[in-house]
C-alpha cells in the first residue's frame, strides 16, 4: 500500500482535440502519444507527487469532449477538487466554446472547486489566440491560468504541481472537509481523502480563496 497524505480528484474538460489526453499522459507517463485518438467517455490515471515533504496522490480524469458523451462526463464534475478547462491556442473555435463549458461547471461542479484555464499547444506556429486573451478570460471568470505544450512538455509538470500545492493549502485552511470520502473516488488505503461540501446553496463561488492568480503565462 502506498503511503500518501491526501488524494485529490482532478478533471480535465474542453473540446475534443485540444490535447487533454496528451497533457495527462505527458504528466503521468512522460509520453507524447502521436496520433492520439479521441477519448471515449472518461479515462483516468494516477500520479503521486511530493509537496512540502508530503506525498499527494492525484487521480486525473480525462473526459471526452464530444457532445454525445457530455451526460457521462458531467457526472464527474461534482466530486472534482480541481477542474482544468483546456483550449487550443491555435483554434479560435475551442476558445469560443469556453463559456459553454463554464456554464456546465457552474451547473454540475461544487462551488468550492479549484478552476484552472489552460491554453495548450503553444508549440504550434499557427497560433490564433494571444496569451493576453486567455489571461483576460481567466481573470474575468475567477480562474487560474497557464499555457502549456504537451508536445514539448512546457509547463505541464508545473500545471499539475501547482494544482497539488493549491489544493493542499486549501485543505489546510479548512476550505475542504478532511478525513471523509469523496463522491466516486476510490477509498484511500492510507492517508486522508478530502471531500467537497455537499451544501452548494450556502456557498458563493470564488469567495473562499484568492483566484485570478497567474502561475505563468507562457514558456517564452
Amino acid at each position: 500500500m502506498e503511503d500518501y497524505k491526501f488524494l485529490f480528484k482532478v478533471v480535465l474538460i474542453g473540446n475534443a482535440g485540444v490535447g487533454k489526453t496528451c497533457l495527462v499522459r505527458r504528466f503521468t507517463q512522460g509520453l507524447f502519444p502521436p496520433g492520439q485518438g479521441a477519448t471515449i467517455g472518461v479515462d483516468f490515471m494516477i500520479k503521486t507527487v511530493e509537496i512540502e515533504g508530503e506525498k499527494i496522490k492525484l487521480q486525473i480524469w480525462d473526459t471526452a469532449g464530444q457532445e454525445r458523451f457530455r451526460s457521462i462526463t458531467q457526472s464527474y464534475y461534482r466530486s472534482a477538487h480541481a477542474l482544468i478547462l483546456v483550449y487550443d491556442v491555435s483554434s479560435q473555435p475551442t476558445f469560443d466554446c469556453l463559456p459553454d463549458w463554464l456554464r456546465e461547471m457552474e451547473q454540475y461542479a461544487s462551488c468550492k472547486v479549484l478552476r484552472v484555464l489552460v491554453g495548450n499547444k503553444t508549440d504550434r506556429e499557427d497560433r490564433e489566440l494571444p496569451t493576453a486573451v486567455g489571461e483576460d478570460f481567466a481573470h474575468r471568470h475567477n480562474m487560474y491560468f497557464i499555457e502549456t505544450s504537451a508536445k514539448e512538455a512546457d509547463n505541464v509538470e508545473k500545471l499539475f504541481i501547482e494544482i497539488a500545492k493549491e489544493l493542499t493549502q486549501l485543505v489546510r485552511s479548512g476550505h475542504f472537509d478532511k478525513d471523509s470520502k469523496v463522491g466516486d473516488l476510490s477509498p484511500a488505503d492510507v492517508g486522508s481523502n478530502v471531500s467537497l461540501p455537499s451544501d452548494r446553496g450556502n456557498q458563493v463561488r470564488g469567495s473562499d480563496y484568492a483566484c485570478c492568480s497567474r502561475w505563468i503565462s507562457s514558456s517564452s
